[in-house]
């Protein structure tokens, strides 16, 4: 008999319909004689929804309760994919995080899972199927808490390594991860095993199929996951620890997002401690910079520093930089229409030439680089965001993804 934690996201269960679908799935693994623990997001729309109506009633809605609003629609789910197992002659019970609990630390919508009492559930795995919240937990003033978008992914990781149970299955309307996303890239080919640090660098630029911080949870805690369709049979993709890289491949996928936007202060005075100065109030309004280049000036004294942020906090940006009486700049310029392409391998580390490789195949399309980040296994570059997709199948191409 083996412990499973199965997550559904919200278009497994975005109707009555998949609902009953995702029960008789259960029910398989139940036949099978497995011990299930589902965990199951708001249905496809829900949480929109419900923010949507915080916003009407103020754009600046409180935060506790907006936690106590968003985390309503993973109790619905949760009830409803409990009643349509028990009307398969399946036992089942739906939990709520509180009556768990699913222990968190950190500010509302934004929280941790640290911990949970697994006592109660496992006594009821031994003859039933365990229903679960993602998203959500509860903090130690008693508060109902999320854990940011896409936090199911980081319920059903957490789950499994509590639980101790043999396989993580993240379900999805994709059957697995791949090269890039499938949906604008038709050549775009699946990933058959793919390892803990190249999805995290995957999901953390942009790819769609995972939270960063599950995987980040699986890495620490080798938990295995794997990434499959609700609505086939086909064999998904596996994501395992480091012994699973394939050496053989410089590059394994190719991201993209065009949320990012790229400002530059021109003119900095250049002396030590300016960086800090810049960026010191930036973190803490939690505004995420991701690039950073810095140009010294031929007389040496003035400096360029470009940067990219998200492009929803282009403006809060800007607004704490003409604020902050601790630099000295001629100009602030930015560009909010910009993309970051990104191609990711853990076989870039021994194969040299894929940074000329890139750079050739991106100029040879007339596509301008705007800015240049790397990692061991990463190399993301900021272009014009009209270019996204052709620059997208121009590198599927050159490393041969297709």
């Amino acid at each position: 008999m083996i412990k499973k934690v199965l997550k559904f996201g919200g278009t497994s269960v975005g109707t009555i319909e998949r609902i009953q679908h995702v029960a008789n799935i259960i029910k398989g693994e139940v036949e099978a004689g497995n011990k299930i623990i589902a965990v199951v997001s708001a249905m496809a729309g829900k949480t929109n929804e419900l923010f949507n109506f915080s916003k009407n009633i103020d754009d600046n809605f409180d935060k506790r309760e907006l936690d106590v609003l968003l985390s309503s629609g993973e109790q619905v789910t949760c009830a409803l994919l409990a009643g349509a197992l028990l009307k398969l002659k399946i036992k089942a019970k739906s939990w709520l995080n509180w009556q768990i609990p699913i222990l968190t630390e950190g500010e509302h919508n934004n929280a941790r899972i640290i911990n949970m009492n697994v006592e109660k559930i496992n006594k009821f795995l031994n003859d039933g199927v365990a229903i679960i919240p993602g998203f959500q937990g509860i903090s130690s003033e008693g508060d109902i808490t999320t854990i940011g978008r896409g936090g199911s992914d980081a319920t059903a990781v957490a789950f499994a390594k509590l639980f101790d149970a043999k396989t993580c299955e993240i379900y999805t309307d994709v059957d697995g991860v791949y090269s890039s996303d499938p949906n604008k890239i038709p050549v775009a080919k699946k990933i058959k095993n793919i390892s803990y640090d190249e999805m995290l660098e995957l999901s953390s630029l942009g790819a769609k199929v995972m939270q960063p911080s599950a995987v980040q949870t699986a890495m620490m805690y080798n938990v295995p996951i794997e990434v499959k369709s609700t609505f086939t049979n086909r064999e998904g993709t596996k994501i395992f620890d480091q012994q699973n890289i394939d050496y053989s491949k410089s590059v394994t996928g190719v991201a993209y997002s065009k949320d990012d936007a790229k400002i530059t202060l021109m003119g900095v005075e250049d002396k030590p401690g300016v960086a800090a100065n810049i960026f010191e109030p930036l973190n803490k309004a939690q505004i995420n910079v991701d690039m950073v280049i810095q140009n010294i000036s031929s007389n040496q004294k003035t400096t360029d520093i470009t940067f990219t942020i998200k492009r929803d906090d282009l403006e809060k940006t800007q607004d704490i930089l003409k604020k902050n009486k601790n630099i000295e700049y001629k100009e602030i310029t930015y560009n909010d229409k910009v993309a970051k392409v990104s191609i990711v391998g853990a076989g870039m580390v021994s194969t040299p030439g894929v940074t000329y490789k890139m750079f050739r195949g991106l100029a040879d399309d007339k596509i301008n680089i705007l800015a240049i980040s790397t990692s061991e296994i990463k190399l993301s570059v900021i272009i014009n965001e009209e270019n996204t997709l052709k620059a997208v199948k121009k590198l599927h191409t050159i490393f041969e993804l297709e």
